[in-house]
């Protein structure tokens, strides 16, 4: 479980809040995906590891940890991944946007204490929502088929080679003290599992299409900035 990053579950909670209504019945499943057989198999294997192992972890680590230094340790992670927001701000362009999430990553950091305290929220610098699979959207590359990656989850043909570039600029392959990494990682997928926990009762009827019809139409709402069109 070394590759498994916060992006499983970012996503995921992203997806879930986008309520039921997301999850239209009328998806073209042949169309967006074809893979749909051996998507099942890999959702089957990701959906016990999260039921066995990842979720009581959640579920644990929740009943334990404060609510204050639980709410810190989520930001701190946010205040990492701004670095991957600010990087694509300025890929697609939004130099404005880039001003803020920079200015958000100063703040928290000295202010906040690493990012502990959400300090920039709270002066009115609202945190934006890119990454690298948004950009290559912006950019015109086409989605392709959806996929579902072992330990990883949802995800499309364009989403993984974003994933994959994103990874450059997050912290963990650069932190060369394997237990450090490992701790940190670690507490980050735990941190992330235990904030869906909540909203894991939206899901309704087919598991496996509740998720993918949500996941699809929320990274295509997130891509265009909410302007699509309703012809799911």
């Amino acid at each position: 479980m070394q590759m498994i990053d916060k992006d499983w579950f970012g996503y995921a909670r992203a997806t879930l809040l986008a309520v039921v209504a997301l999850a239209s019945p009328s998806l073209h499943a042949a169309e967006d995906d074809p893979f749909e057989s051996v998507n099942r198999v890999v959702f089957r294997f990701n959906d016990t590891l999260d039921t066995y192992a990842l979720k009581p972890l959640a579920e644990g680590y929740q009943k334990v940890t404060p609510e204050v230094i639980e709410t810190g340790i989520s930001n701190v992670f946010n205040n990492v991944g701004d670095v991957v927001v600010l990087a694509n701000d300025l890929l697609q362009g939004k130099f404005h946007d880039a001003g803020v999430d920079t200015s958000r990553i100063l703040f928290n950091t000295t202010f906040g204490v690493l990012g502990f305290f959400d300090v920039a929220t709270h002066m009115g610098l609202q945190r934006n929502d890119e990454d690298l699979g948004q950009t290559l959207g912006v950019w015109g590359v086409p989605r392709g088929p959806y996929v579902v990656l072992p330990l990883f989850g949802p995800s499309t043909v364009r989403d993984t080679a974003g994933r994959v570039g994103d990874s450059y600029l997050r912290p963990y392959r650069y932190i060369n003290d394997v237990p450090v990494r490992n701790s940190t990682w670690g507490l980050n997928i735990v941190e992330t599992r235990a904030s869906l926990l909540s909203v894991d009762r939206m899901i309704t009827g087919d598991k496996y299409i509740f998720v993918r019809n949500a996941y699809l139409q929320n990274r295509e709402f997130r891509t265009e900035d909410g302007q699509v069109e309703d012809d799911f």
